[in-house]
């Protein structure tokens, strides 16, 4: 029998690889999507319904943490100094918090596969709010699979977004693109 896993998701695209490894290493995922940083709210609705076909199509259980909570989200990042560690932060506690509600014993997060992400900083968050909520942080490094993720997403017609999510990235992404022009 696997072990129950609790696995935060943050897209479709990211969960295709990582559900696959960890079923793969004797897990047993249930989803966990809860990201209150997406920005556009089309955006955020997008990510959710690719979720959705995803996790119908891969019959992975998942429990949707449906908030909108954008404005929150600003707020708060416009008072700190590391917004990447707040919205890592917000949503591994999240996650935490869940995972002992349920009864799982270990949790992770599908932004592991990312490239882009600050895998350190994530690892650091994860494994202190595992102790606060007792349960544990599983960290593995899946970036050696983001590529395939690519193929995985077009093999399953899945929408595959252009940048993290937050408004911050958005900007960064596309504004500098402007200004470089």
């Amino acid at each position: 029998m696997n072990m129950e896993m609790l696995l935060h998701i943050c897209c479709a695209p990211c969960a295709t690889y990582t559900v696959q490894a960890l079923r793969d290493g004797g897990f047993d995922p249930v989803g966990y999507f809860y990201n209150p940083n997406i920005h556009p709210f089309t955006e955020y609705r997008r990510r959710l319904e690719t979720l959705q076909q995803y996790a119908e199509a891969v019959e992975l259980d998942v429990v949707y943490r449906d908030e909108y909570m954008l404005e929150d989200f600003i707020k708060q990042a416009l008072e700190v100094d590391d917004r990447c560690q707040l919205c890592y932060t917000l949503r591994l506690e999240a996650a935490a918090r869940q995972a002992s509600d349920m009864g799982i014993p270990v949790f992770t997060s599908t932004l592991l596969i990312s490239p882009y992400q600050k895998h350190e900083m994530i690892k650091d968050i994860g494994e202190g709010l595992a102790s606060d909520y007792g349960v544990e942080f599983y960290y593995s490094d899946y970036r050696p699979g983001y590529r395939e993720t690519y193929q995985m997403c077009r093999d399953q017609g899945l929408y595959r977004q252009p940048y993290c999510g937050c408004i911050f990235s958005e900007k960064e992404r596309y504004y500098k693109k402007l200004v470089d022009g």
